[in-house]
């Protein structure tokens, strides 16, 4: 059964900022790099504990998996069936504040 998607207000915001910042060079790239991370997420809820758990939480609930540059950060709740993406972090930020 495949988990329900939510995002984080962090994560909307995130994913805005980083595509401005990127349409300020490359409005192309820009929406080539938010389709794809768009395209990576909605394929999150089929198999949410394919990817690798966070290294600096070493909590199993939090996984991420990377679209370069970014990682996306994301909280699994099996109670609910629910997968919620917590942060699109650039990865030159260091760790992310979820």
């Amino acid at each position: 059964m495949a988990y329900r998607l939510i995002w984080s207000p962090d994560a909307h915001l995130d994913l805005r900022e980083i595509a401005e910042f990127i349409e300020e060079d490359d409005p192309v790239a820009a929406r080539k790099f938010v389709r794809l991370v768009l395209q990576t997420i909605e394929r999150l809820p089929l198999f949410p504990e394919s990817r690798r758990i966070v290294p600096e939480f070493s909590d199993p609930l939090i996984r991420e998996v990377i679209r370069q540059p970014c990682r996306i950060v994301y909280r699994l709740n099996h109670h609910r069936s629910q997968l919620e993406i917590l942060r699109i972090w650039h990865a030159k930020r260091g760790i992310p504040d979820i």
